[in-house]
């Protein structure tokens, strides 16, 4: 069996490969494929097989996916350019014989109003349509994401948000990435798709509180308006389009997207997810 990884040269895809390797995965049955090509050396001196990609040039998906059996499609980071460059992929994957994919989208992804569900919608759908088989790991909200959050806190001693009293189930990257590796090499996961999250949802007073012990010093939280936000975003030289995004996620913490806990990431790693407090801590020492 070959397993073909995109986005390696990304915190997750990179991730996901360590697992394998240490699930007992050959290094010669992993092809890591993404665009930076010193990231794809660093990789191959753990023996793993890279190939330099561009989801939006055909060509390079060709020669990479040739003779591989499995499909790991990290979902781009390019919004607005995904449904196109994820088009580009599953056509390679079915021209190449793939038999199965692996793909990483977003909570609820085919009813949720979260702001990042349209993509992942289309692409899901576009992936049941190809006839080949499916595993869909719909990852909640990543601990990682507040690296930047932890270095504001730190010079501020505040975390402003919008986001009112609602929650988030974070966990860490590492963990989606082991549900990943398991999905891979163990059986039983065609057809199925996994709402994943952190075993407890935090708000933002308890944010705060981590933010506290991560800095050594007191951060408290700021409950603003999404006007306010937006007003402080902007003051803070954050581009528009960043900051209506920022502000209509928080929006979507509010209503309540990202704080569903279904237990199912613990279950499929077997064991409970990383917390917070240790999350952001190990996003702390890897920025440091």
């Amino acid at each position: 069996m070959t397993i073909v990884v995109t986005g390696t040269t990304g915190a997750l895809g990179r991730h996901i490969i360590d697992h394998l390797l240490n699930r007992g995965v050959s290094p010669a049955a992993i092809v890591g494929v993404g665009r930076n090509r010193d990231r794809l050396a660093e990789l191959a001196k753990s023996g793993v097989r890279t190939a330099s990609v561009d989801y939006s040039d055909p060509g390079t998906l060709d020669a990479a996916f040739a003779g591989a059996d499995t499909l790991m499609l990290v979902s781009g980071n390019e919004v607005g350019r995904r449904v196109e460059q994820h088009t580009n992929v599953i056509e390679a994957a079915k021209k190449a014989g793939i038999s199965r994919i692996v793909y990483t989208s977003a909570p609820q992804a085919d009813t949720s109003a979260l702001i990042l569900a349209p993509d992942h919608k289309v692409t899901e759908q576009l992936i049941r349509d190809s006839g080949i088989r499916f595993t869909i790991l719909r990852n909640g909200w990543y601990t990682e994401n507040y690296a930047a959050t932890i270095e504001q806190a730190r010079a501020t001693g505040v975390y402003l948000a919008s986001s009112g009293d609602g929650r988030i189930a974070s966990a860490s990257r590492t963990d989606y990435a082991e549900a990943a590796a398991v999905v891979l090499t163990t059986d039983g996961h065609d057809g199925r798709v996994y709402e994943l999250s952190g075993d407890a949802a935090w708000d933002g007073t308890e944010m705060a509180a981590a933010l506290s012990t991560v800095t050594g010093r007191d951060v408290v939280f700021s409950s603003v308006s999404p006007d306010e936000h937006r007003t402080a975003l902007l003051a803070a030289g954050v581009d528009e389009g960043t900051t209506g995004f920022l502000v209509a996620l928080d929006q979507n913490t509010r209503d309540g997207l990202l704080g569903s806990t279904t237990g199912e990431l613990s279950r499929l790693i077997g064991r409970p997810t990383t917390p917070l407090l240790e999350g952001l801590t190990a996003a702390t020492a890897l920025n440091a």
